[in-house]
């Protein structure tokens, strides 16, 4: 039995916990700064989770985020961030002041940064961040893959990656999280399976708009039938830039077919919110009324993930080598009309 604790009481990170209380480890959820209300909702209520729609495990500790100093103090023996992209310098911060040489943290969380002109992975940034701290030896692996949070949940059967570039820290994490629906693959590849993890948001966006881009002129029934050879051939051309893009930031271009790449960029694309904004910008919407409109109080990865890497982009690499991401790109950081060069 491990000491686990994940930070972060949304959707994913609460999922999160299950295969790990079902594993006989000792769980404890805690919300952020942000999410007291929630907690104070999840313990009221018998542990359901609204998000989740379903009840947590009465095993599951769960608690609000004054209390962890207290729990930290206790002994833990894994840290998990499962806290949004924006958060991940207060989540470093808060650990920075009890963090002891080598405790694993798991990074649940996806996406990218831009700092010194350099894009890097949010495992690099927390590794930074924590050293600015007088931290020194860090150890973080990501867990990435098509998890949809509602299915892991309620235990449908899952796949994931493990990566860290010490296999044997991977092999540790995969011992004590790992059950008969919810199995683990190992990599090293770190770069990788972070920058697959974060730019199927973009191309998932994409892939969401094959409806509206299949045949402009098209009645918009006639789309919603016969769409799906636009949507393959999309799917076909993401995961050839995927492999360009990845490659080129350091990655293994293997890493791209696997869970972490082509697994997740199926699940992104056939629900949820970054395909869900794809197909209004395959209707021809600018970014800026559709968010307004249709999504107004909903965070769309993809997006956020645009903006903060379009500049970077753009200056880095060549658009005859990734047409589709600079379209998305563009549609997203300059509101244009979204627009595809076949």
């Amino acid at each position: 039995m491990k000491k686990i604790l994940v930070i972060g009481a949304g959707a994913m990170g609460s999922a999160f916990t299950v295969p790990c209380v079902d594993n006989n480890n000792e769980v404890t959820l805690v919300g952020t700064h942000l999410e007291n209300e929630l907690i104070t909702g999840i313990k009221k209520n018998k542990n359901y989770h609204p998000s989740l729609k379903t009840n947590l495990s009465a095993r599951l500790n769960v608690e609000r985020f004054e209390n962890l100093k207290s729990i930290i103090e206790k002994g833990t023996d894994v840290i998990v961030a499962a806290i949004s992209s924006v958060g991940i310098e207060w989540f470093s911060n808060e650990i920075s002041k009890y963090y002891k040489k080598k405790l694993p943290i798991i990074l649940l969380t996806k996406g990218l940064a831009v700092e010194n002109d350099e894009l890097i992975t949010l495992s690099e940034k927390i590794r930074n961040l924590l050293k600015e701290k007088g931290h020194k030896e860090i150890n973080i692996s990501a867990i990435k893959g098509p998890c949809l949070a509602t299915g892991l949940a309620n235990k449908m059967r899952t796949g994931t990656v493990i990566a860290n570039p010490e296999l044997k820290e991977a092999q540790f994490l995969k011992k004590i999280i790992s059950t008969d629906y919810y199995s683990t693959e190992l990599s090293n590849d770190l770069q990788g399976i972070e920058l697959c993890g974060a730019i199927k948001n973009i191309y998932s966006m994409l892939i969401g708009a094959s409806e509206g881009l299949s045949n402009s002129k098209a009645p918009i029934e006639i789309q919603s039938k016969y769409y799906l050879n636009t949507a393959a051939s999309l799917i076909h051309r993401s995961i050839s830039e995927m492999v360009e893009f990845v490659s080129f930031y350091g990655g293994n271009s293997e890493t791209v077919y696997g869970l972490a790449g082509l697994g997740d960029l199926y699940v992104s694309a056939i629900g949820g919110r970054n395909s869900l904004m794809g197909k209004y910008l395959g209707q021809g919407h600018l970014y800026k009324d559709a968010k307004e409109l249709y999504m107004k109080d909903i965070t769309v990865e993809g997006a956020e993930l645009a903006f903060e890497i379009g500049p970077k982009i753009f200056k880095d690499l060549e658009e005859k080598k990734f047409p589709l991401m600079f379209s998305v790109l563009r549609s997203i950081c300059e509101n244009k009309k979204l627009e595809i060069i076949w």
